[in-house]
């Protein structure tokens, strides 16, 4: 039948997310681009493969059958296109790179900079998505690979058709006003304005818990997120449930807010990064970790070009490749 990948991609991502809005979230369409898609697959089939019911649509049976194909075809497609750049004599061809913020001003920009210099022939095409979002584009075949985190206290679910590859490990600190805390003033690691050292000469920091803003207001997004959950649990473990003041996911307007005097949240290096503060961040006695990941389909792990960029990724994130790796995750991800 005369369909395109675009077509049968839609209608996958349909029965993964539900809705005609969260595919065109997901697949970087208008809903009317997703619609005209799914119309256009109706009509190269000759079967209605969607159905309303009230203001949701839902897939016909005709619509779930084509649908665990379409699946099928587009692994074999996506393995075809691995089998090809393998005949090549250099590595070339297109990647889709799903990343987060933080990855795509941190982490992506030195690692293009290297996949130019390495390779030349690789031409990578990135995209900025919800962090808790890569996981399915990558299984769902949106993006070729991806650069994700995962959470001790909340880890991604593992599917065993993902290959999650620890890059990096960043250990959380606290955030707070300057001079919120002032009885532990010689807790602060440092007192930054775009991450200045502190330079006060005092003895080795000592170290601040989660339980001593108990009475503070928090600055955290949704416990809907993983993000939100992992803190919630770390929260929850040293005996308090934080009072989330204000709700924010992106990281610049969090640490504007700390800035402001509003309210505390947790912060790794990284994100520090991202803005230019005035605050105070003090060391956590308790641990609390977040792990960068690249993840990317298990069958890819050997296409040329996903490899090299890879092994660029560990390079510059000071990761050197595991001894053994297991399907579904990486051995140097230990929960």
């Amino acid at each position: 039948m005369d369909w395109t990948s675009a077509q049968l991609r839609s209608l996958v991502e349909l029965t993964r997310r539900g809705t005609i809005t969260a595919v065109a979230d997901a697949l970087g369409y208008t809903p009317g681009g997703v619609s005209q898609q799914i119309t256009a697959l109706e009509k190269a089939t000759g079967m209605r493969l969607l159905r309303r019911v009230g203001r949701r649509v839902e897939l016909t049976d005709a619509g779930a059958t084509l649908a665990l194909h379409a699946e099928r075809i587009l692994t074999t497609e996506a393995e075809a296109v691995e089998a090809l750049e393998r005949t090549r004599n250099e590595i070339s061809g297109t990647l889709r790179v799903g990343l987060f913020a933080t990855a795509a001003a941190e982490l992506l920009p030195p690692a293009l900079r290297q996949v130019r210099e390495s390779h030349p022939g690789v031409t990578v095409r990135s995209r900025d998505m919800d962090v808790d979002e890569v996981y399915d584009a990558v299984a769902g075949g949106t993006v070729d690979l991806a650069l994700g985190l995962d959470y001790p206290d909340v880890p991604i679910p593992r599917d065993p058709s993902l290959r999650v590859m620890e890059l990096s490990r960043e250990r959380f600190s606290l955030a707070v006003p300057t001079g919120a805390m002032p009885g532990r003033a010689d807790t602060s690691r440092t007192s930054r304005t775009s991450g200045a050292s502190d330079t006060s000469g005092r003895a080795g920091p000592r170290k601040v818990s989660l339980a001593d803003t108990r009475e503070l207001g928090w600055i955290l997004p949704s416990v809907r997120s993983y993000y939100g959950r992992a803190v919630l649990t770390a929260c929850r473990r040293a005996g308090f449930e934080p009072q989330v003041a204000h709700e924010v996911t992106d990281t610049a307007a969090t640490l504007a807010l700390v800035e402001a005097g509003v309210g505390v949240s947790v912060v790794t290096d990284l994100m520090l990064r991202l803005r230019p503060s005035r605050l105070d961040v003090l060391e956590l006695s308790e641990t609390m970790e977040r792990h960068i990941v690249v993840v990317f389909r298990s069958f890819a792990e050997h296409r040329p070009t996903v490899a090299a960029l890879v092994d660029v990724l560990r390079t510059s994130t000071g990761r050197r490749p595991p001894r053994r790796e297991h399907h579904g995750t990486d051995k140097l991800a230990t929960r």
